[in-house]
């Protein structure tokens, strides 16, 4: 029996799309290897809630995965000796960080290189570390999965990894996405334009208020912005425009509001200024709500020509676009179209299938 333990110290329920990854890879990954057997090494908080959607066994680490410290020590000193006491054969690290040095096999999924390549965006003197602890996992691990092109191409551009030990595994929009894509809802909202992510600079959600606020009044959308869970850093610049009474700031939402509102939403809205894959932009597709996103090489890597693209500084740019989209119909229902079209190309099977492979090259050696 092949034994993999899966470091799940970052797992807290509040770390959007790295969760969604091991949250939709997981059950698959069981149900294709039976004979594996997963062992997950489990943050606090992990422990606290469970983990239904993991095919194995949860250890407890002690650590917690909200406390970047104690996060970051559990890579650096746990990750390897749990490996060595089990007997794993293999250590997957499924969210950028890993060990440094380790006796056993390590497979490590890089989402992207934020911290090389836009410091600025990483708040507090967190930067220099991260790079750190990115660069030292990297080369300890024997493959790297990637979920992009244009990550694999930042690893070797700036970490110098080569390119025979990358493995490039795309992600996928939805748990229904593997049966072609999640049916588009017959009624929408006319009016309601929707955006997710958390509140990283990078993010940029900046730019859809602004956007709304060029707009006249009587054609200024409604909007709703979730994925904050504190006291939300966009409502001074709600207030600032005045857009009180045309914006909401959600905060993180249960997964069943999230989907409703993806059913009720005319537009969803990406104005990232970086991204290592842009899950959201897939998962709106695969709902079948048009998308107006930042004209970034990796979001046409994943989007293609199914989405309106606009410059992500330019705030003018992304008001004609909500504009002239909330005003077509039409328009708004081919690109639906297109959306599940090209959504379809990704799946979550298609995922457990590639990362699986990736295992097996380490496990070889």
């Amino acid at each position: 029996m092949t034994r993999v333990l899966v470091d799940l110290l970052f797992v807290t329920g509040r770390k959007g799309g790295m969760e969604s990854y091991v949250r939709e890879l997981y059950p698959r990954l069981g149900a294709l290897r039976p004979e594996f057997e997963f062992i997950g090494l489990a943050s606090t908080e992990l422990v606290d809630t469970g983990a239904p959607w993991f095919p194995g066994e949860l250890v407890a680490s002690g650590r917690s995965g909200e406390d970047r410290i104690s996060w970051a020590r559990g890579e650096l000193l746990d990750v390897s000796r749990h490996a060595t006491r089990l007997g794993a054969d293999l250590v997957h690290a499924p969210a950028n960080l890993g060990p440094v040095r380790s006796g056993t096999p390590v497979v490590l999924t890089v989402h992207d290189l934020l911290p090389f390549r836009h410091p600025e965006f990483v708040p507090g003197p967190y930067s220099p570390v991260l790079r750190w602890m990115i660069r030292g996992a990297a080369r300890a691990s024997r493959r790297l999965l990637t979920v992009s092109e244009s990550t694999a191409d930042d690893l070797v551009a700036l970490l110098g990894i080569d390119r025979e030990r990358i493995d490039v595994v795309p992600l996928a929009g939805g748990a229904s996405a593997d049966d072609g894509g999640i049916p588009a809802r017959a009624a929408r909202s006319d009016d309601l334009v929707l955006a997710i992510g958390n509140r990283m600079p990078h993010k940029n959600f900046v730019a859809i208020l602004e956007a709304v606020a060029l707009l006249p009044a009587d054609r200024r959308p409604r909007v709703v912005v979730t994925g904050s869970h504190d006291d939300d850093p966009l409502a001074p610049e709600v207030r600032r425009l005045g857009l009180e009474d045309r914006v909401e700031l959600a905060g993180w939402v249960a997964p069943d509001e999230l989907e409703r509102l993806y059913a009720d939403a005319a537009l969803f809205a990406f104005p990232t200024r970086f991204e290592g894959f842009g899950l959201p932009l897939i998962e709106a597709m695969a709902r079948g709500v048009p998308v107006v996103a930042s004209d970034l090489p990796v979001l046409r890597e994943v989007g293609g020509d199914a989405a309106r693209w606009f410059d992500p500084d330019d705030a003018a740019a992304l008001a004609r676009a909500i504009d002239e989209l909330l005003a077509d119909p039409a328009e708004r229902e081919r690109m639906s179209r297109a959306g599940l079209e090209r959504s379809a190309r990704f799946s979550w099977a298609r995922t457990a299938h590639g990362t699986l492979a990736s295992f097996e090259r380490a496990i070889a050696g």
